[in-house]
């Protein structure tokens, strides 16, 4: 049973999503997840665009043939940033992956090597649930963002390990809605590139 932790900013448009980098963990393997519930989480603090871009997200996913559900379908919004809560939720809710954007930086770049995906609280996919939510960088209406950077892991929920991560960094920011879109689909183009999800619909 694998745990797919996406995360990347849902905050703002923008042209051009480039990743600066990507990791495979050698013991990775072919998905399964057909028919299968996965969760389309963002964490962000602007409940509106966190429910539209978990919409854009969760019609990714089912087009690559899991059953692609947003997260504020099936968790209160006041249990969400509560890792064991949440926990809980996936598991009686029966959802076997996850889909988790988050927002790494706002006009930096953050250098990435392969130990950290394996070390700190990126190690497990609880750990890193927990910090994501108490490190949320907010983002206010009219802010000029010249570059995003975005982080995707995708975990092994029965080990707790990374099996695949990647660090995406986007340009000239101008339409949320359209930024999510292209953000979703560059994430799951490059999961596939890796052999770990089917070529979409």
């Amino acid at each position: 049973m694998l745990f797919i932790v996406v995360a990347a900013a849902a905050v703002v448009a923008a042209a051009d999503n480039t990743f600066l980098s990507t990791w495979k963990s050698p013991d990775a393997g072919p998905l399964n997840f057909a028919g299968r519930k996965v969760a389309a989480l963002v964490i962000v603090e602007d409940d509106n665009l966190r429910m539209s871009a978990e919409e854009a997200l969760a019609r990714e996913i089912s087009a690559r043939g899991p059953v692609g559900v947003p997260a504020n379908r099936f968790i209160p919004r006041e249990e969400l940033a509560d890792k064991d809560r949440a926990k809980a939720w996936f598991e009686r809710t029966g959802v076997e992956g996850a889909v988790v954007m988050r927002l790494v930086g706002a006009d930096t770049q953050k250098v990435y090597s392969t130990v950290v995906w394996s070390s700190g609280y990126y190690g497990n996919v609880w750990d890193y649930y927990g910090n994501g939510w108490t490190t949320v960088t907010p983002i206010g209406k009219g802010r000029d963002a010249t570059s995003i950077t975005v982080e995707t892991l995708l975990y092994d929920i029965a080990s707790g390990k990374p099996i695949w991560a990647g660090v995406t960094r986007t340009e000239d920011v101008k339409d949320t809605a359209s930024y999510m879109k292209g953000i979703a689909k560059d994430i799951v183009r490059e999961l596939e590139k890796a052999g770990l999800a089917r070529k979409g619909r």
